[in-house]
């Protein structure tokens, strides 16, 4: 009889070694729980209409948990689809201009819904270089031909979509998490139009920022609603909350219902995050003000840091990208800004794919005159020696 191997003294024992490479190229990340009154200016989290905290979207949370309870209790196709998740699909698909709206547990589940459900075997899928991880993920389980097209490369996408002969789409950001700049969306819907390819397209950083009272970048194109677009968004950007949505024709609506394994196996959205995102959403549709709002103090901060010498991403919606010499140096920047009462958020490999590491400031439709003017004296202090030496790609 073959004796069983003796068990080893440590089965994980090379994860000591992962840490230590981590650890000597400045990538490790750690877990800051902030207090619930952070004395820190807040430059670092996506609440870019500061809705989080409003009063009306803290009491539509409260209000939808003690009406529904404070779990969804079940998927969406046996419990845990309530009316008010009913109600706020019906609500941002019409704020949006898409037909219908389905909405999940968060925008990253958003994504890997509709690009596998919209894709599979003997689908060609195209996507840019730079799109969140949440696309890259869903395009791995697929199981389509996937490629890969340069950042914002119009022209080579429709050339890769043009020598496929099959069913194909391309799936983009509006606005890309990691410099803010905005995707070509007029040329890359043209090139969908001329191949007969579907658009997806991830808005989580153009809800509330972009387009006529915030109502996202494909409304801003001129693209909503049209048969062959599909959006994908987040709940927990611009309206304060938590979860994600799918917006597009009514039957990708219901094949995603039908076919969709991050929608159909995961518990739904709990009722405080769908009550919360509600009331944003009114609250936004009442005050469309706060969406020009976000893009005039992102200009500013732009404007204010690189007239001082620092190299920053011209931004097209709320998020201004600042370059740091290293990934050790801007995560020692990010530090020496939170000592100073400041937070803001640090971007090193892998999250930026081209190596070149930053910081990450996200501009916030509350913030006043004086904030603004702090941020930039606490980052322009605190810069590292060779930050003014950056060159923006």
């Amino acid at each position: 009889m073959t004796q069983p191997s003796p068990e080893p003294d440590d089965v994980f024992a090379w994860i000591d070694g992962a840490e230590r490479r981590r650890e000597e190229a400045g990538l490790v990340r750690t877990l800051r729980p902030r207090p619930a009154d952070s004395p820190l200016l807040d430059l670092a989290s996506n609440d870019y209409l500061g809705l989080s905290r409003h009063p009306e979207t803290v009491r539509g949370a409260c209000e939808a948990a003690g009406r529904w309870g404070a779990g969804a209790t079940g998927s969406r196709l046996v419990t845990g689809t309530t009316e008010l998740h009913a109600e706020l699909e019906r609500e941002l698909a019409a704020f949006a201009g898409f037909e219908a709206a389905l909405v999940l547990s968060s925008g990253y589940a958003a994504n890997l819904a509709a690009v596998t459900a919209l894709s599979g075997r003997g689908t060609l899928v195209v996507s840019d270089s730079g799109n969140h991880a949440s696309i890259v993920d869903g395009c791995r389980l697929s199981r389509a031909e996937v490629e890969v097209t340069p950042h914002g490369d119009a022209e080579q996408v429709r050339k890769t979509l043009a020598g496929h002969a099959g069913r194909a789409l391309l799936v983009t950001d509006s606005v890309f998490s990691v410099d803010g700049d905005a995707a070509p969306l007029a040329a890359y819907a043209a090139a969908c139009r001329e191949t007969g390819a579907a658009l997806v397209v991830d808005d989580a950083h153009g809800l509330g920022v972009l387009g006529e009272g915030g109502r996202g970048a494909l409304y801003a194109a001129g693209l909503a609603g049209a048969p062959g677009v599909v959006a994908t968004m987040t709940l927990s950007k611009s309206l304060g909350s938590q979860g994600g949505a799918v917006l597009g024709p009514a039957k990708v609506i219901r094949h995603l219902v039908n076919t969709a394994r991050a929608f159909i196996f995961d518990t739904g959205l709990a009722p405080a995050a769908a009550g919360a995102a509600l009331a944003g959403l009114r609250l936004l549709e009442r005050e469309p003000r706060r969406a020009a709002r976000v893009r005039e103090v992102a200009a500013e901060l732009y404007g204010r840091l690189t007239a001082s010498g620092l190299t920053a991403a011209r931004p097209d919606a709320a998020v201004v990208s600042v370059r740091a010499p290293s990934a050790a140096a801007a995560l020692r920047w990010a530090a020496d800004c939170r000592e100073e009462g400041l937070s803001v958020g640090c971007f090193r490999p892998p999250s930026v794919p081209d190596g070149v590491s930053r910081l990450r400031l996200t501009a916030r439709a509350d913030l006043t005159g004086d904030e603004i003017a702090r941020a930039v004296e606490t980052v322009l202090r605190t810069a590292p020696a060779g930050a003014a030496d950056m060159v923006q790609r």
